[in-house]
């Protein structure tokens, strides 16, 4: 079974052999989450009107993590929502083949809301773009904020994280695997590289 969470890399036969480095493993994760719950919570001076929205796919673990280390430190529930942002991609119809459409569940009102945006891996920005056009749907929130776990660099629109877990730099022909699982023990961020 595939855990929740992995990004997928190309075949060898795609990209020909790969060089693969393991970058954060289980306990980096971990660390790397409960030192942004503290960030979030000192930015936002507290939990007040604070809810976490979660990326399709990669982002909803970390979301409800992040979402478990804040009540944790506060003791007090913080809402969830899952986005799919499928249908606000500009690059939809470039693919040619069909992507499947997962659920949005969003089950609280976002207008006045400090939001907390969370994804596994920035690098473009074209997926947190369409990701704030897909949140303006369900209402409009007093600030939008973004936590991502690995930050590649590479940007090509003016996006920028407010709480990153780890900075990776990286090249182009690199690719980032970010694999979080309910159970934990098996998270890991790894890096390939074609030779």
């Amino acid at each position: 079974m595939e855990a929740a969470g992995l990004r997928r890399a190309q075949t060898g036969e795609e990209k020909g052999m790969k060089k693969r480095k393991i970058v954060m493993d289980a306990e980096g994760i971990e660390r790397s989450l409960t030192r942004v719950a503290y960030q979030i919570l000192e930015k936002n001076k507290g939990v007040e009107n604070l809810v976490l929205v979660g990326i399709q796919k990669g982002g909803i673990l970390l979301a409800e993590r992040l979402a478990k280390k804040i009540s944790q430190i506060e003791g007090v529930p913080i809402p969830v929502g899952k986005l799919d942002i499928t249908l606000y991609r500009d690059d939809i119809m470039k693919s040619g083949k069909a992507r499947e459409i997962g659920k949005t569940d969003i089950p609280f009102s976002l207008t006045g809301k400090k939001v907390v945006l969370v994804d596994d891996v920035l690098f473009t920005g074209r997926t947190i773009r369409a990701a704030m056009d897909a949140l303006m749907d369900f209402g409009r929130p007093t600030l939008i904020q973004l936590a991502v776990l690995i930050d590649r660099g590479h940007r090509e629109l003016p996006i920028r994280a407010d709480f990153v877990g780890k900075n990776l730099p990286s090249s182009h022909s690199e690719e980032v695997l970010v694999k979080i699982s309910k159970r934990r023990t098996f998270d890991s961020v790894t890096i390939e590289e074609a030779f």
